[in-house]
Order: structure tokens, then sequence, then C-alpha cells
């Protein structure tokens, strides 16, 4: 099973997004987050949260050892656009879009052996009382 982690609504254009989810597309997870930290891309932050977020899910909803996590699949893809108006010469307006972005990062790696538990000592009667 693997752990997934999506952003949705990023107000970077697709298009930036993905240039640098290419960078640490198959790449393990501790390697991706030392990549994105000396990326000097405004994306890269976005990105690194997105895999952060996935390591977190990994580790702690579907028990995976935190060092031998990869990124399977980052995939970007365009989210709904804003569209504005900029003010132009002579009294007229042109149309422009702000642009969005949906983020879904997947991890996979090997699973956490589970503990055995003991059994809890029984409470008797003579110690609650």
């Amino acid at each position: 099973m693997t752990a997934i982690a999506k952003a949705q609504g990023v107000r970077i254009s697709p298009r930036k997004v993905a240039a640098v989810a290419a960078l640490v597309r198959g790449r393990t997870v501790n390697d991706a987050l030392i990549i994105l930290e000396h990326t000097p891309r405004r994306s890269a932050k976005v990105v690194s949260d997105a895999v952060k977020s996935a390591k977190a899910n990994a580790e702690h909803n579907h028990s995976f050892k935190p060092d031998s996590l990869f990124i399977t699949e980052i995939t970007v893809m365009p989210g709904p656009r804003f569209k504005r108006f900029r003010p132009a010469a002579r009294g007229r307006a042109l149309k422009f879009e702000r642009k969005t972005s949906h983020l879904r990062v997947v991890v996979d790696g090997e699973k956490r052996v589970a503990k055995k538990t003991t059994p809890k000592a029984e409470i008797t009667e003579k110690e609650t009382a």
C-alpha cells in the first residue's frame, strides 16, 4: 500500500511546479528533500511540503520505515483559473488568468515489523481496594 499527499489549489502555474517536480521524481524522500531545500524556485517549497506530508502519512498511517521511503509518483495537474482584468491604454481592460495547480505525491517503502504486544496485567480486586 502506498501513502498519498495532495496539495490542491496552489497559486503557482502548473508549468512552473512541474519543472521542480521533475527534479525529485523517482528519488528517495531524504534525497528529494535535500534537493528541494537547495532549489531556488518558489514552487520548491510547495513540492517540499507535499513530500513531507506524504512522508508523515507513510510513517504514521501506514507504518513504513522512514529511511526506506521513495517517491513512486509525483503528478502536477492544472487547477481552476482565476480570470482577471488588467488596465490598458486608452481606457481599455485586457483579460489575463491566474493559473493554479494540483499536486499529488505518492510514496512507497518497506513496512515496519509489527511489535508483539504483551497482555496487560490484570488488576485484581485486592489492588484496587
